[in-house]
């Protein structure tokens, strides 16, 4: 399937999310006031999300250590949340990393920062 179609009603769904999110909270709280925010929209909407999804990391098939995808909106896509005031390329290496750790094809990286909030998709 072409990257650009790969999941583009549920992002535009869960962008649509964020907006309404950020619109009512507005810049200034913390990640997890964010994240608790948009989980609770999304559930509104109908999805079914996942919060602090623990995801395994592992070299030559052994353990070395365990992250957490802030959310995964109806098993399909991973949503990593900031509130940054300028997002950096670690951070997009996060959500990638992400990705590559649950086999997820599309995940989007969402910083609610001033003057608004972004959404960046990413497909791995």
């Amino acid at each position: 399937m072409d990257a650009e179609l790969l999941e583009k009603e549920l992002v535009y769904a869960i962008t649509g999310c964020v907006y309404e999110v950020y619109r009512e909270l507005g810049h200034g709280f913390l990640e997890k006031v964010y994240e608790n925010a948009l989980r609770q929209e999304l559930v509104s909407q109908g999805f079914v999300v996942q919060c602090q999804v623990p995801l395994a990391v592992t070299y030559k098939g052994e353990s070395v250590g365990e992250y957490f995808a802030d959310l995964v909106v109806n098993e399909r896509v991973v949503v990593e949340i900031k509130a940054q005031e300028k997002l950096h390329k670690a951070n997009e290496a996060q959500l990638l990393n992400y990705l590559k750790a649950t086999g997820k094809k599309v995940g989007l990286l969402v910083n609610f920062a001033y003057p608004k909030a972004t959404v960046k998709r990413f497909v791995f």
